[in-house]
Formats: C-alpha cells, sequence, structure tokens
C-alpha cells in the first residue's frame, strides 16, 4: 500500500516522536510512506520549537499569522498534489492542525480515502490560552475537516467525545493511543543490572527515587514534591530526578536551595530522545502529575513500558490505560495533598509498589501500546475504506 502521510509540525517534541514512529511502524509494515511536510532544521535539540515560527508568532499582530496559516494550505496542496501525481498513492494519513484544509481538498479531488489523527482540540485550545483574531474562522475549519474526513484517530475516549460534539458519526471515530517502540525500551525494561549502573553514574545508589519526566510547567505540581522532601527526616532517600526542562525548572532550583534540598533535587535539563530510557530506568516511583483532560501521555507509556510504579491522577483519560492499585496508584486531582498521599503510601509499602511495577509492565503487551500495533489499525482502517469505495 501507498500512504501519503501529511502533517504541519515542525517542533522537535512529543509531536514529532509520534510522527517518526507512526512512520516507521507503517514503514515496517512494508508499506511505502510518502511523507509532505514542513522543511525542519535537522540540527533543531529534543524539546524545542521552530526559532522561525517563534519569531513570528512574536512579532506578527495575531490576524496576519493566522491569515498566513490559511495560506499555507496554498503550498501545502501544491506539494500534495504533486505527490498525488507522482505516486499515485493508495490514502492519506494526515496529522490534524488548525487551519489545515489541504488535506481534504486533496482528497475531494482525487477521491483518496483519508484517516485524521486528532490529538488535541486546537481550536479550544488556542482560543483558550492564546487567543484567536479568526476565532469564527477557526472554528468553521476545525468543524469542516473533522467532519469531512473518512475516519477520525483521537488518542483517548474523551477526546473522541470531543469531536463528536462537532456532529461526527461514532462510527467514523476510532481511538488509538500513543504508542512505544518497545525495541528501543527493552534494553532498559527489568534489566536491574542496566538500572544499577545508570543510577551509580548519576549518584543516587541508595535512593528513592521519584521520576518525572517532559517540559515543567507550573501546573504540574513538583513544587510539592520539593516540599515533601524538604520535611523528611535527616536519614530519608527520597530523592527528586526531574528529566527535562521547561519554564518552571528555575523556580523549582530556587525552591530547592531555599528549603537546603538542592541535593535530593536533579534536574538533568534537556536530553536526547534516546537517553530517555536510561534515566527513566532509576525512578522507584514514576510520576503523571496534572495532564490535560483529553491528552495520551507519551511519558504514561513509557513509564508503563519500563515497568514503573506510576502515581496519576485518576481523571477519565488516565483511566482509560491505569487502574488503582493494579498498574498505578491513582489520586483524586481535586484533593490538594492527593498526590503527595499517594506517593507517601508507595514509599512505605513495598509489596504495592513491586505488584504496581509488574503490572505496569504487562500492560503494554495486554492493551496492544506499541507503534506497530498502531500501524496494523491503521492499515486494516484503510483496506475496509479503499475495499467500499
Amino acid at each position: 500500500m501507498k500512504i501519503l502521510y501529511h502533517h504541519r509540525t515542525r517542533s522537535k517534541d512529543g509531536q514529532s516522536v509520534h510522527i517518526e514512529e507512526m512512520i516507521a511502524a507503517l514503514r515496517q509494515l512494508g508499506h511505502e510512506v510518502i511523507v509532505v511536510a514542513p522543511v525542519g532544521d535537522e540540527r533543531q535539540r529534543f524539546g524545542s520549537d521552530d526559532q522561525s515560527l517563534l519569531f513570528l508568532k512574536r512579532y506578527l499582530p495575531q490576524f496576519f499569522y493566522e491569515w498566513m496559516e490559511l495560506a499555507y494550505n496554498l503550498i501545502a496542496y501544491v506539494h500534495l498534489a504533486a505527490a498525488v501525481r507522482r505516486h499515485r498513492p493508495d490514502c492519506i494519513y494526515e496529522r490534524y492542525n488548525l487551519f489545515l484544509m489541504a488535506g481534504i481538498w486533496i482528497k475531494r479531488r482525487y477521491g483518496l480515502p483519508l484517516l485524521l489523527e486528532v490529538n488535541s482540540p486546537i481550536f479550544e485550545e488556542r482560543a483558550r490560552y492564546d487567543g484567536l483574531a479568526l476565532q469564527r474562522l477557526a472554528r468553521w475549519s476545525q468543524t469542516t475537516v473533522w467532519q469531512a474526513a473518512d475516519r477520525l484517530l483521537p488518542v483517548t475516549k474523551v477526546m473522541a467525545e470531543i469531536i463528536q460534539s462537532y456532529g461526527v458519526l461514532p462510527e467514523k471515530i476510532t481511538v488509538i493511543h500513543n504508542g512505544i517502540n518497545l525495541q528501543e525500551f527493552s534494553h532498559a525494561a527489568g534489566n536491574a543490572e542496566s538500572s544499577a549502573a545508570n543510577r551509580t553514574r548519576l549518584g543516587l545508589e541508595h535512593k528513592l527515587v521519584l521520576g518525572f519526566t517532559g517540559f515543567v510547567r507550573q501546573w504540574h505540581g513538583l513544587h510539592q514534591v520539593i516540599e515533601m522532601i524538604a520535611k523528611d527526616h535527616s536519614g530519608s532517600r527520597r530523592h527528586l530526578l526531574i528529566v527535562g526542562d521547561g519554564p518552571e525548572r528555575p523556580n523549582l532550583e530556587q525552591l530547592a536551595v531555599s528549603l537546603n534540598v538542592q541535593d535530593r533535587v536533579m534536574f538533568t535539563g534537556m536530553i536526547a530522545r534516546e537517553k530517555i530510557p536510561e534515566y527513566v530506568s532509576t525512578f522507584d516511583i514514576a510520576l503523571q502529575p496534572a495532564v490535560v483532560a483529553y491528552a495520551s501521555p507519551l511519558k504514561l507509556i513509557e513509564y508503563l513500558a519500563l515497568g514503573k510504579a506510576i502515581v496519576a491522577p485518576a481523571q477519565p483519560n488516565i483511566c482509560e490505560l491505569l487502574t488503582d492499585q493494579y498498574n498505578a496508584l491513582l489520586f483524586d486531582p481535586n484533593q490538594t495533598d492527593g498526590m503527595l498521599q499517594a506517593i507517601d503510601r508507595l514509599c512505605h509499602n513495598n509489596q504495592l509498589l513491586e505488584t504496581i511495577s509488574k503490572n505496569a509492565r504487562n500492560t503494554i503487551i495486554a492493551k496492544n501500546l506499541t507503534w506497530n500495533a498502531n500501524a496494523e489499525q491503521v492499515v486494516g482502517l484503510f483496506e475496509r475504506l479503499i475495499q467500499h469505495a
């Protein structure tokens, strides 16, 4: 099968992981994937945004930037049409983005089935956090694209419900959670010797490591964990390891210094994606603090793959993958100290911690949370659409 893969993402973060892994998985299954996307900077570090886009967002009037997003459709359409004429693809796979209409134009022009991957309701996100100058046009574009796609692939059931609220029929929606590349994580998963070596390298021997990976923001509540550690007795083994960076890091570093626990809080800064398993392998307890209501966090699936005892909020999108006291310890996100109580409980209950760790690793296979399994689902959907075309 020839699959035309279209996206408009230039940042090197979780979005790029999803894109790269899905393309690789589809190709591994023997399918030809033709990618149409903006040209990115190969030198860009993982976790960084495209600097040219950041410059435009900062200095251009908002309405002008949004008109530029719409104008990009003309460029995308030309490239997509050229790819269709040259490669004769059987179908289109597109990653949804606001104001991105070119995919459905090509679908209609050439009669190709289109699957639309939807990771978030971008209209709602931008209207709430950034503001939208062309709000009516933005909502219209989201509605039009969602209703025009042959099948939509939200990453959670919660996201699926949002899509349905736009008048999309349930039978056009298939939930496919984010996945993991088991080959990349297999060496670190369940490898006690490797974990011990990584602990030694980081100076974490004999520590009870509470770990977090990702982009650190204030609403994650990691300041609470530092304050908890500061209240521990002098012989406590608890240590916080934050793998990543973000706007909240300076505040957390300052807090650790002010509470005199800077030697028990470690920040790695931004690291290469392939190094993440090495760091996560050192965790005893993996933290998935506050998370948006419709997301399928990549870190969560990485924690599961590496068999970590997870502490996470008991909210619908998280409960799609996690079960309290089976593969995670869940807390009430509306309870102020809920996360801290869950951490404390795991710190003092080795049997529960070991049980959750074991079941976490088994969850990946039980729920087919791999990129290869996701690619197989996508191919199956395409085959059915092509048969009924």
